[in-house]
């Protein structure tokens, strides 16, 4: 059992794309379901499908890489709010990543988004991690 499930996610999708691996299993929860669904939106993962077969259930995520190149299209996945030290931002303050080139994913009152979002509905949030 993990005393950090958001970071167990990202740590297995750091260590899968060094690895070159096309596909990854993770256990399934609800926040990490929205930021699997984040990463597909912003292009980061090729695609993800739920698995509801086990108890718990499971996460298939499939990552993208470059088709001639192979580079993946994540370079860096990076927990930023930890569980011995939360980090939080009001809407003013909201994190860049890479100069807008990577994006913040944020859980706020409205649910779990990126930092853009978060700019256009004026909300702020506990910073989860920065993807570039």
């Amino acid at each position: 059992m993990t005393t950090d499930p958001i970071a167990d996610l990202l740590i297995r999708i750091r260590n899968a794309v060094k690895a070159r691996h096309k596909v990854i299993e993770v256990p399934s929860s609800n926040i990490k379901k929205e930021i699997v669904r984040i990463l597909y939106e912003k292009g980061y993962i090729l695609s993800y499908k739920y698995e509801e077969g086990v108890p718990q259930g499971k996460i298939k995520i499939a990552l993208k890489y470059h088709p001639e190149t192979k580079h993946p299209a994540i370079k860096s996945i990076r927990r930023i709010s930890k569980p011995g030290l939360r980090k939080y931002v009001d809407a003013q303050n909201l994190p860049r990543v890479l100069n807008g080139l990577g994006i913040a994913i944020l859980s706020t009152s409205k649910g779990v988004m990126t930092d853009k979002e978060a700019k256009i509905q004026k909300v702020g949030g506990e910073v989860l991690c920065y993807v570039y």
